[in-house]
């Protein structure tokens, strides 16, 4: 595997154009259980213009029927961009607040117990804190929304530190 830089840009830009429409490239999950990390992975993708077809455990969208659990579900997104094996695709690493960049992910519990929802970060402001970091959502559609405006009881950072491509 060779490592390329993560397009950041390329993410935010997709992020803001995306964030109150629906690319209708993509099937909308909004009424099936909720479009949030439908969109981050979007989003990713327009950072790192690769996907993982590897069945099951890959990260990757065919149709609103052939998808990868980690396309569209918070906690197998997770798993596939904290991943330990090389393998294609965008590949991050849980962070502290202080180290989240513009184009990176962040998971919100609601409920202290699993996590539930996956924003965008478009803006961290000169100081990374709760007050400055903005993000772009769907299912609670927002785009430059302040993360101290969500209530939450915790929340996990994504940084995403580059993206395996073969070769």
């Amino acid at each position: 595997m060779r490592v390329r830089p993560y397009d950041r840009a390329a993410a935010v830009a997709y992020a803001h154009k995306w964030a109150y429409g629906r690319n209708p490239a993509f099937y909308d999950y909004e009424k099936i259980g909720g479009d949030c990390t439908n969109f981050a992975s979007q989003c990713i993708y327009a950072g790192s213009k690769i996907m993982n077809f590897t069945p099951t455990f890959g990260w990757y969208y065919i149709d609103a029927n052939r998808k990868a659990p980690a396309w569209t579900g918070v906690e197998y997104l997770y798993r596939f961009l904290t991943r330990k094996e090389a393998s294609e695709g965008p590949v991050a690493q849980e962070v502290d607040i202080q180290n989240i960049l513009p184009g990176d992910i962040l998971q919100l519990s609601f409920t202290g117990e699993g996590f539930q929802h996956t924003p965008v970060v478009v803006s961290t402001g000169e100081v990374p804190a709760p007050e400055n970091i903005l993000v772009a959502a769907h299912s609670y559609d927002a785009d430059n929304r302040p993360l101290n405006t969500y209530e939450y009881r915790l929340v996990r950072f994504l940084h995403i530190t580059g993206v395996n491509y073969p070769g």
